[in-house]
């Protein structure tokens, strides 16, 4: 199926479109149990899933991390722009409020979680990803890998993909589901039922595309332990607050 065909299509189902940034040509060949989210059977899965409130809205805020080790920051900046919360001046847009993968870190709250300089070091835990999500007006919920079965992991991931105004993201070991190597953070942006498989709008676009991923091997690469934080990986539900 030719791109544009796809977009002609989404459009009809009411599915957004696929940003070209999303679709860069990256480095690093895919392991055989992923799909390519640029590539006819990748488009297909979109076009046939039911759980993809999260699509549009995050790949009309998509980020690419600025750093190897902001994978965390570019996927907070995602939820936060894509919920609309009140942000601060971007000062590269001198009058336009946007939050930013530098202003992020400008909430005060933040210095007591964690600082921009140590997560230019050594990335972030599943915990200080929550922390600094929680530093601003959502709510979170936290789930560590050793804590769901994959039943549960899965339901609570499509029941938050129905629903609009909320968002999924994955703390996960890349070499788990075949990927170079370490952990890492992204948005899940899809489910497709029939082939038991999540979307991750990957931030490293520099290094791979959007994949979907086997809902058993993601679960396994969150049930992994983080050698900063010695607890597993896993994933966090945000919401805005309620008044």
């Amino acid at each position: 199926m030719k791109l544009k065909k796809l977009i002609a299509k989404l459009l009809l189902l009411g599915v957004g479109f696929v940003p070209s940034q999303l679709l860069a040509q990256t480095s690093l060949p895919l392991a055989e149990n992923l799909i390519n989210f640029n590539s006819s059977q990748g488009e297909t899965l979109l076009v046939e899933s039911k759980a993809r409130q999260d699509y549009i809205p995050l790949s009309l805020q998509f980020e690419t991390q600025e750093n190897l080790a902001f994978c965390g920051v570019a996927s907070i900046v995602m939820v936060l722009n894509a919920l609309s919360i009140p942000a601060p001046k971007a000062t590269e847009w001198v009058m336009y409020h946007r939050f930013t993968q530098d202003n992020v870190f400008d909430n005060p709250k933040t210095e007591s979680i964690i600082t921009k300089e140590t997560v230019s070091r050594q990335g972030m835990t599943l915990q200080e990803l929550a922390g600094l999500l929680k530093s601003y007006p959502v709510e979170v919920e936290v789930y560590h890998g050793n804590e769901v079965s994959l039943p549960e992991f899965r339901q609570r991931i499509i029941n938050n993909l129905k629903q609009e105004n909320n968002f999924v993201l994955v703390n996960y070991l890349r070499s788990t589901i075949g990927q170079e190597r370490g952990g890492h953070i992204s948005p899940i942006a899809a489910y497709n039922e029939q082939s038991d498989r999540f979307l991750i709008l990957d931030v490293s676009r520099y290094k791979y595309p959007p994949v979907w991923v086997k809902a058993e091997d993601l679960w396994k690469a969150t049930n992994t332990i983080d050698s900063v934080s010695k607890k597993t990986r896993g994933f966090v539900l945000i919401n805005t607050e309620l008044d």
